[in-house]
């Protein structure tokens, strides 16, 4: 790993606090279930470009 590539925990959609799911900068997640240890929650979100997404789940 490069020292200019800069890894972060990826926020909750919901309620914002830190996840325990590190991502790179290009990285790239499709229809990936997050969940969030503060809300207990899991969510189906994606990654792509920095940018988060997220869709309800399906029940």
């Amino acid at each position: 790993m490069a020292a200019d590539t800069k890894a972060e925990f990826i926020r909750c959609p919901r309620c914002g606090q830190k996840t325990r799911t590190k991502v790179l900068p290009d990285t790239v997640l499709v229809e990936f279930p997050l969940f969030c240890p503060k809300c207990k929650r899991e969510l189906v979100v994606s990654f792509r470009r920095g940018v988060l997404t997220s869709k309800a789940p399906a029940t």
